[in-house]
């Protein structure tokens, strides 16, 4: 840490202050009146037609009739009544079975409910806005004090865990700002400081190694340890259960930072046709995982790097990560198909793994260097320093402003204009002098008060600048996404700069988007589609898939559950890694090509490597282009017979919609419900107790569930969400195909019963197997299109589609019609569509 003052408290306080401020401005009132109500007529629909199911307290679902307002002052009322009217608009209620609806009374109370509905909602936006007091999310602020510092450090997980709403961690309505939360802001700032001032003011440090076998391996003959060994010239690892086996401690880095790890290796007795690999036709392969951690009991987690399969011919993989001091890597095989070594002690001693005949992983060279992805020192001292002239003291060691002869005036001034620079860059836009005022008032006290405590002055030229920049990151208007409107209630070019930028790069507008801002011009259709498609294409753009991915399809839940090894035996990491990288890969390229909507869920090609592949008992998988697979994860056409094809198949979704060990169509129907069609499933009702699902297998989770078709309460809910789950039944919570359940007998697992895919659609459409069910809800483009601009504007604007965006939404659909449902197509609709340029 370099110059870190004693302004400490007083920013702490400043920054409280201003943050709660933000947060008491920013809030609304949900209650405060709205001059609305439901007609009269729209009430006695309700009491004719609901009253003998749903009176008083012992009413079905809990649901009072006689308790309803017809007042839409309230955010409850409101709600209850967007929820009647939905339910009645989709003929689930009153139950057909139970009443018989005249068209003519749906004629009249549908359109009156909307009408009051929607006058209700849009004085709720004119008088609160619809987003307020959004704050930048954990990985959003360590993405943009990476670009407005140039820096590298992973500061998110300085941050603690956010809470997600609906899958997503940026809806404004559930994020929070405790003291706790504060502090750990200005742990990040500081951070974020120290690492970019070390940067630009001490000597660049080198560090890289480049090893060959002798050093790799660390195992002499009567040594017994968990390093490689030295086998025939080549430092060798064998494929064994014990955890850290295959550490290099020659590889433990001196300090935390990004590493460039670029290793060549080959197979040793790779296995043949390990168990699963079905119609295998790619040459013998060893599947291994480049890990890193302190590999001591006492720090047992590990981080994942990468993976790669290794032949009989030697190979080259280069790899970057962020490794913290005194980490080091681990390279072994991690096929949990494959044939394992037995060692007894913890320790492995030199030649035990080769008499056991066993696959291992051979290292020819390693190389690492750290390296700096956010750019090199020059580029740090730039953003830091600007054109201030600078030197190295050879007394400090350090790079110091160059400030000889200049005037306290002089330097007060540059600080100043140094502030100002800085501070437009964190708020994202031009800022008055008023707001700007006092950082700089603030950075000239701590320039004096540093030269009053003995600093030098180029000490307090330092100490003073970097003071400025921690008020600045604790501001309100860094934290915060604020935003602005002009005169018609449109966010102004900055405002869509920086909405437009989180949305696709998840962090600060680029130079470009700046300038674009600048020119008055961003707003309009032609620019918006120009900088949409630029940002996708840039590197920082390069990761909206995955970023959107993790909170929409809960993809950042993978590590949640761990199969049991048990029932899973060749479930692995390599396999988890392949399934994130078929769905990010498949997602791409929708995207990328612009293909219809309905490919999401029906598509004849989707992307595998050789391991993912195998575990999927995909046979003779073969690229587009008809090479055998290997490590890379590439376009395969699908066969019928396969069962796969589609975003449900992947095993990345069907392992985060189950438990680790077993499968529940509750479940995994409410995931597709609510992530794939658009239908929010509501909670049971308090008195519905949960089904415990019969671990012994003698009863099928559809007998245990046909309880509830047998409830009104429960069924209207459960004809929504049981078709999806039942046509998923087929896929075990690992992934994997399945035709019959397994079944506990004499304490071990069986073929059980056959499983049943089968069921009836709410619209009367019955399937009967996992392929019908894909085909009927990818025949319907619209349902599909709508939930899925509905998730674009949810994640881009930080609040849930409320009823006054429901017109916004079908426009989008009926726009990208006209593309055959493309999926950039609706992309860009969402970006252009009002709800995306309104507050």
């Amino acid at each position: 840490m370099f110059m870190r003052t004693f302004f400490d408290l007083r920013i702490t306080h400043i920054a409280s202050l201003l943050c709660l401020v933000a947060l008491a401005s920013g809030r609304v009132h949900a209650d405060a009146s709205v001059a609305e109500s439901i007609p009269e007529s729209s009430m006695e629909f309700m009491q004719s037609n609901c009253i003998d199911c749903h009176d008083g307290s012992s009413g079905e679902g809990g649901f009072d009739v006689s308790l309803l307002s017809p007042r839409l002052d309230s955010l409850q009322s409101f709600e209850s009544w967007v929820r009647i009217y939905d339910r009645v608009q989709k003929g689930e209620m009153p139950p057909p079975e139970d009443v018989e609806i005249e068209p003519s009374e749906l004629a009249e109370f549908l359109p009156a409910t909307e009408r009051a509905l929607q006058r209700a909602s849009k004085l709720h936006r004119a008088r609160d806005g619809r987003v307020q007091g959004r704050r930048l999310t954990n990985m959003q602020l360590q993405r943009t004090l990476q670009d407005l510092l140039k820096i590298d450090y992973p500061l998110a997980s300085l941050m603690p865990a956010e809470t997600r709403n609906s899958g997503y961690v940026n809806l404004a309505d559930a994020q929070t700002m405790s003291h706790f939360q504060l502090q750990s802001h200005l742990t990040l700032v500081d951070t974020a400081l120290d690492a970019a001032f070390d940067r630009a003011t001490l000597p660049n440090a080198q560090w890289a190694i480049d090893y060959g076998p002798k050093r790799i391996a660390n195992k002499p003959p009567g040594r017994r340890n968990r390093e490689p060994e030295l086998r025939q010239g080549l430092a060798v690892t064998w494929s064994s259960g014990m955890v850290f086996y295959g550490r290099i401690s020659s590889t433990k880095v001196p300090e935390s930072g990004t590493y460039r790890i670029i290793v060549t290796a080959s197979a040793v007795k790779p296995p043949k046709a390990a168990k699963g690999n079905v119609g295998n036709v790619s040459p013998p392969g060893l599947w291994c995982s480049v890990r890193s951690g302190e590999c001591v009991s006492s720090a047992p987690l590990m981080t994942w790097i990468g993976d790669f399969r290794a032949t009989s011919d030697p190979k080259t993989m280069t790899y970057e990560a962020w490794i913290p001091k005194g980490h080091m890597i681990e390279i072994r095989p991690a096929d949990a198909t494959i044939k394992k070594a037995l060692f007894q002690g913890g320790q492995v001693g030199y030649g035990e793994g080769e008499k056991q005949d066993v696959p291992g992983v051979a290292l020819h060279r390693l190389r690492m260097e750290r390296i700096h992805p956010g750019g090199d020192s020059e580029s740090v001292r730039q953003q830091l320093f600007h054109q201030t002239s600078l030197r190295f003291d050879k007394k400090l060691k350090r790079t110091v402003p160059e400030i000889e002869g200049l005037s306290d005036v002089k330097i007060q001034q540059r600080l100043a204009d140094l502030i100002v620079r800085f501070a437009e860059l964190a708020f994202r836009r031009p800022t008055t002098d008023d707001v700007l005022e006092p950082f700089v008032d603030f950075t000239k006290s701590a320039w004096r008060e540093s030269l009053e405590a003995g600093e030098s002055r180029e000490q307090a030229y330092v100490a003073a600048l970097r003071a400025g920049y921690r008020a600045v990151l604790c501001s309100p208007r860094f934290l915060y996404l604020c935003e602005y409107t002009d005169a018609d209630g449109r966010l102004d070019d900055w405002s869509v700069a920086s909405r437009l930028s989180y949305f696709i790069c998840g962090s600060m507008p680029d130079e470009t988007l700046r300038r674009a801002a600048d020119s008055g011009q961003l707003r309009t259709p032609a620019q918006l589609r120009q900088q949409t498609d630029r940002l996708l294409k840039s590197p920082r753009g390069r990761s909206f898939v995955e970023e959107f991915s993790a909170q929409w399809l809960d993809l950042v839940d993978i590590d949640f559950t761990e199969p049991d090894r048990r029932l899973f035996r060749d479930f692995d990491i390599v396999v988890q890694d392949g399934m994130l990288a078929e769905t990010h890969t498949f997602l791409q390229y929708l995207l990328d090509e612009n293909l219809p909507i309905r490919k999401l869920i029906d598509a004849d090609f989707t992307f595998l490597d050789e391991r993912l592949a195998r575990y999927y008992e995909i046979e003779t998988p073969r690229d587009v282009d008809g090479n055998p697979l290997d490590d890379a994860t590439r376009m395969v056409p699908l066969e019928s017979d396969w069962h796969r094809g589609g975003l449900l198949s992947h095993g990345s979704i069907l392992k985060v919609t189950a438990n680790g060990n077993d499968t529940s169509p509750v479940l995994r129907g409410i995931w597709v419900c609510e992530r794939v069609l658009g239908e929010e499933i509501p909670p049971p009702p308090s008195n519905v107790p949960a089904v415990e699902p019969d671990i012994r297998g003698a009863t099928t989770i559809r007998e245990l569930l046909a309880k509830h078709e047998s409830d009104a309460s429960c069924a209207a809910c459960h004809k929504n969400f049981d078709p999806p789950g039942f046509a998923l039944e087929n896929f075990d919570a690992g992934g994997k195909w399945r035709d019959h359940y397994r079944q506990l007998r004499g304490g071990k697992y069986q073929r059980g019963p056959a499983v049943d895919a089968s069921y009836r659609m709410v619209d009367g459409h019955e399937f009967q197997t996992f392929e019908e069910f894909r085909s009927l809800i990818a025949a319907d483009e619209k349902c599909l299109a709508a939930n899925f601009a509905t998730q674009l504007l949810t994640y881009a604007t930080g609040a849930k589609i409320q009823f006054a965006d429901r017109p916004v939404v079908d426009a989008i659909v009926a726009e990208a019609k006209k593309s055959d449902y493309g999926i950039r197509s609706i992309l860009h609709a969402v970006v252009a569509s009002n709800t995306f340029l309104q507050k």
